[in-house]
């Protein structure tokens, strides 16, 4: 199991219009094969800032995902409520 690290920063006044595509965006990926789970957490004091946190199968169903035309249709909803680039990092557990 893999776990996805997404940090993302939305436009001032607009994290109501950014909560609806996120929310559209984990309902498309709840029937993906490999998707396991994951939750949204806002940082305390800074309503712009998000922290998604995403468990995967492995390494390859999310890159499947990743790269997948459901993902870039539900990134265009996305992507213009952003500040800066997303910033993506894949854990996986330490032994």
């Amino acid at each position: 199991m893999i776990k996805i690290i997404i940090e993302r920063r939305i436009m001032p006044g607009l994290e109501e219009e950014y909560e609806q595509a996120a929310r559209e965006a984990m309902r498309v990926s709840l029937g993906v094969r490999g998707f396991v789970g994951g939750e949204t957490l806002v940082e305390l004091g800074h309503t712009d800032r998000r922290l998604m946190i995403t468990k995967w199968r492995d390494i390859r169903a999310w890159k499947e995902w990743h790269s997948s035309d459901a993902r870039t249709m539900a990134m265009q909803r996305i992507l213009p409520l952003l500040t800066e680039d997303e910033t993506i990092r894949i854990y996986e557990p330490g032994y």
